[in-house]
């Protein structure tokens, strides 16, 4: 059995593979890249679209919001596909 296979190594702590441990990383960079991107596209649209900060949104800034994301969301979906380092 190789140190990353299950079972103990003597410590008492078991031992993951190394599938699992690729498993975890990736749900970790994923969970990173959401938050980030969710943090940039508050920021940034937030900035372009709220002219007057209230208690609500007029129509005019709903729009704003609402084409803004749709660009980000758009704009990563297509830098997804096509730069080659983030192909799985």
């Amino acid at each position: 059995m190789d140190s990353f296979s299950t079972g103990s190594s003597g410590t008492g702590s078991p031992q993951i593979s190394t599938e699992e441990l690729m498993n975890q990383v990736k749900v970790q960079l994923s969970q990173a890249y959401v938050q980030e991107f969710i943090e940039t596209v508050q920021e940034k649209c937030f900035v372009r679209c709220i002219t007057k900060p209230g208690s609500s949104l007029s129509g005019s800034e709903s729009s704003c919001i609402s084409r803004c994301v749709d660009r980000y969301i758009e704009a990563t979906s297509i830098v997804g596909t096509t730069h080659p380092k983030c192909k799985t």
